[in-house]
């Protein structure tokens, strides 16, 4: 700021020297020979015309009147001082050069945008301190706000513009809109950064996430083969090996999601905080793969012992259907499909607590109204299922993003309470 305050005092001040120095220092002027030059001009002109008047026969006693002329012009020539010079008194120039100055930063102070300058210049500034505390390096460990991300977005943006050249400037970018699930400018970054350092791993698995995230055809092709790299390079690689098996699971892909999760956990070990995390995930997708394999069994089966089962199926669908909830969801008529996203259809206890028990994700392609049918098949944790709630409500909401997590603007409804094997309705026509 100081630079630009400097800049602006002397573009000022070249104002002023425009205005000063003429009126300061005047204009001399020399009135004798002003005058002799208008009289001698004037003779001149007259000169031509008597010549002109004579050829056409006008004047006869042409010389006569040229003598007249010449003394006229003899007689006028001034008498006295010949240069003289105006001067301005500096009192008198006051006035204008306030003028001067209130105009230039009057109009910069309405039109200029200071404010925003000096918090630009604040922004950048502060990059450090804002990158370590994103980073967790700072002694307070004071998270940062949603001006510090901006702030830290428009300081890392300005850095980037003098030095494009910077592959972890962009990396550090896309982390930034990925936490502030701007998908684009995520994804911009980081293909940035792998143009730039197509060997750095963290590179690699940044626009792998970004990719995957972005949910363009062909983009998670690959961001698998970028995570598939990183592990050829680093088999103990731990993030990439939960992206893969994210990936894998959204993919119905059970048995590859089991066995990188297992991996993972033989990776971190025991004692890490997130083995139950682990646990929980390697159990979900160990019940849709039994689900499955279930599945196919009994339509592999269904000729040869269909006849056996003849009557105690009807028993175990009744048994089966105590075990469930069914829900039929549908859209009020305002509601505004987005673009891309998900529908997640979750169970809750009767109390209404956010966590789910139970919950599918179905994509936005999907007709309304739909019905679906929960069970302990998709209950969350192995040590809670959904039967084990005598009432429960069914949440329904229109996820924009991808993320679990809610965001302003989705549109949701919720059930009345219900009991376990019954059913209800849902109707989505609220907004967060």
């Amino acid at each position: 700021m100081t630079l630009f305050w400097i800049i602006t005092a002397v573009l000022v001040l070249i104002a002023m020297a425009f205005f000063a120095i003429p009126m300061l220092y005047g204009k001399e002027y020399d009135d004798v020979a002003s005058r002799d030059e208008l009289n001698k001009a004037f003779f001149k002109d007259r000169i031509h015309e008597l010549e002109n008047e004579s050829e056409e026969g006008l004047v006869e006693n042409r010389q006569e009147l040229v003598s007249e002329l010449q003394q006229s012009l003899l007689d006028d020539l001034p008498q006295g001082e010949a240069k003289k010079s105006v001067h301005v008194s500096p009192a008198m120039l006051l006035p204008g050069i306030i003028l001067i100055v209130g105009i230039c930063y009057g109009m910069y102070a309405s039109v200029g945008g200071i404010k925003k300058v000096e918090d630009w210049h604040d922004a950048v500034n502060r990059l450090p301190e804002l990158s370590k505390r994103l980073l967790g390096d700072n002694a307070a460990n004071e998270p940062l706000s949603d001006q510090d991300m901006a702030d830290l977005t428009l300081a890392l943006r300005t850095k980037l513009h003098d030095d494009g050249d910077d592959p972890m400037g962009w990396l550090l970018l896309g982390r930034i809109a990925m936490s502030n699930r701007d998908g684009e400018t995520a994804e911009m970054a980081m293909k940035r950064a792998y143009d730039l350092n197509p060997m750095d791993s963290d590179i690699q698995l940044g626009y792998a996430q970004s990719l995957m995230l972005s949910g363009k055809p062909g983009a998670s092709d690959t961001a698998r083969q970028l995570l598939r790299t990183v592990i050829k390079h680093d088999h103990t690689n731990t993030q990439a090996l939960s992206l893969l098996a994210f990936d894998a699971f959204e993919q119905n892909q059970f048995k590859q999601a089991i066995a990188y999760w297992t991996m993972m956990k033989k990776l971190i070990g025991p004692n890490d905080s997130r083995v139950p995390m682990l646990d929980r995930s390697i159990e979900r997708a160990q019940s849709r793969l039994d689900a499955d394999n279930k599945a196919m069994a009994i339509v592999n089966g269904a000729e040869a012992a269909g006849a056996v089962k003849a009557d105690a199926a009807p028993k175990a669908d009744a048994e089966q259907a105590k075990q469930q909830v069914t829900a039929t969801i549908s859209l009020a008529p305002d509601v505004v499909m987005p673009k891309q996203g998900d529908i997640i259809i979750s169970v809750h206890s009767a109390d209404g607590a956010p966590m789910p028990i139970a919950a599918v994700k179905l994509p936005l392609t999907t007709k309304f109204p739909l019905t679906i049918t929960l069970t302990d098949k998709d209950s969350m944790m192995p040590q809670r299922k959904l039967s084990s709630l005598s009432e429960m409500l069914i949440r329904a909401r229109i996820d924009s993003d991808g993320n679990v997590m809610t965001k302003q603007g989705d549109w949701y409804g919720e059930s009345q309470k219900v009991m376990l094997g019954g059913d209800t309705k849902v109707l989505i026509n609220k907004q967060y």
